[in-house]
Order: C-alpha cells, then sequence, then structure tokens
C-alpha cells in the first residue's frame, strides 16, 4: 500500500486548516459583499479572475475530502461548498449569497436549515 501524509492527520493539525479557511473565507465573503465577483463560482473571466477564491474553493474540498476520512463534517466548509453550486439565472447574486452567509456565521446559525421548514398545517 502505498503511503499517504493525509493518513497520519491529526485534528491538531487540521484545526489550523480550518482556522485559515475560516479566516480567508470571512475576508472574501467580506469583499463579495463590496461587490468583487467570483467567489462562488469556478467560471473564470477577467472580471471574475480571484486567486484568493480559488484557493479557498480548493481548501475547502480539501478539508471536505480529509474531514470525510474520519468520518467527520464541517458545517461551515459544507455550506461554502453547497452555495458554489448556485449558478441559476434565477438565484440570489454573489453578493446576496456572501450576505447571507456572512449573517448566519456572525448569528450563529451555520449548519442549521438555511429556510425553515413550513409545517403542513
Amino acid at each position: 500500500m502505498k503511503y499517504d501524509p493525509r493518513d497520519e492527520l491529526s485534528s491538531d493539525q487540521l484545526d489550523p486548516l480550518a482556522r485559515a479557511f475560516s479566516d480567508q473565507l470571512s475576508a472574501c465573503l467580506e469583499e463579495c459583499v463590496h461587490g468583487r465577483r467570483g467567489l462562488f463560482s469556478d467560471r473564470v473571466s477577467e472580471e471574475t479572475d480571484w486567486p484568493e477564491a480559488t484557493r479557498l474553493r480548493e481548501l475547502a474540498i480539501a478539508l471536505q475530502n480529509l474531514l470525510a476520512q474520519d468520518g467527520e463534517r464541517s458545517a461551515l466548509v459544507d455550506e461554502f461548498l453547497d452555495l458554489c453550486t448556485i449558478h441559476g439565472e434565477t438565484d440570489p447574486g454573489e453578493r446576496k449569497l456572501a450576505r447571507a452567509l456572512l449573517d448566519r456565521i456572525e448569528n450563529g446559525q451555520v449548519g442549521s436549515p438555511a429556510v425553515e421548514e413550513k409545517k403542513p398545517w
């Protein structure tokens, strides 16, 4: 079996990666709220070329994969990656998505449903 250094990552080593992700996400969300485009999309154009956002998405995917190896998840990583899949014409724009995620982070709501389910009665 081939040696993979990821097999030996401990939670002490994952914590700095998770903190780096969280810090970078906050910085990118703030820029996105102020009009910078390209945080939630991997479609690059002159208008949306944002290397930090690209690295953030890559870090999120790597963290998600590393956590999954131990049967764990990160609500923040999962929610960010879910938002990266929203690209329809009728979906909210990046500024709205960024504002909503920032609000959810600030209110401690990450990991809970974004929209309450309507009761059948």
